[in-house]
């Protein structure tokens, strides 16, 4: 009988499920063997269980199926050098690094989003879903710009209005804060105002101002 493997004694070896290989074998990524005339099964070379490990681990650095197939195409290119191997790597380096930094930018939203919502009321006093509705591209780049600096340009505020005994009153000062330029999320929650702002663009007396002005006021403000 031929020296080989089959595909569940591989699988073992290489510590992944048949169905991975099956998968690999679709992908074009591992050969599948020869059916055997008459009776029998297919049997993979030993080296398929070092070529499956090198591609899991690949995977597991992040590279791509596809940039994967051409790390193996590398492999058996006897004119490829180090220098070919390098280059992928310092790219899926940079890819890496960028999508780090997109987490953190996404990080820094979402802590500003929850400062601004008080966790309580109803949907309609959600800053989130407020400001979740209201994110245009300008304010997603305004979120999500690299850098410490635009992450600390998002600021909360919150003022107490005297006397806001209903909705309306409420959806009135919302009207007027919405139009005023950096403000990102206006929510209301027991006679409180919070807002989220950029403080680039507006600063808190404006918005204190903003509030007055549609004939409410802000109490302890003079």
């Amino acid at each position: 009988m031929a020296a080989g493997l089959t595909i569940g004694r591989a699988a073992r070896e290489a510590g992944v499920g048949v169905e991975t290989i099956r998968f690999y074998e679709r992908q074009r990524l591992v050969a599948q063997p020869p059916k055997p005339q008459g009776t029998g099964v297919r049997l993979y070379p030993t080296d398929t269980v070092e070529r499956i490990r090198f591609i899991k681990k690949a995977q597991e650095l992040g590279f791509s199926l596809r940039e994967i197939q051409e790390l193996l195409a590398l492999r058996s290119d006897p004119a490829a050098g180090c220098a070919d191997v390098r280059d992928r790597a310092t790219a899926k380096l940079e890819d890496v690094r960028r999508k780090i930094q997109h987490l953190q930018n996404i990080s820094g939203m979402l802590e500003q989003l929850i400062a601004a919502c008080l966790g309580s009321g109803g949907l309609q006093a959600c800053a989130i879903m407020d400001a979740l509705s209201r994110h245009d591209a300008d304010d997603m780049a305004c979120c999500s710009a690299s850098g410490r600096g635009s992450d600390a340009s998002l600021k909360d505020v919150a003022f107490r209005i005297e006397n806001l005994p209903c909705g309306d009153c409420a959806s009135a000062i919302k009207e007027v804060l919405e139009k005023e330029p950096g403000v990102k999320a206006v929510s209301f929650d027991k006679g409180e105002t919070r807002i989220l702002y950029d403080l680039r663009t507006i600063d808190k007396e404006r918005l204190a101002a903003a509030i007055e002005s549609s004939g409410f006021r802000i109490a302890g403000h003079q």
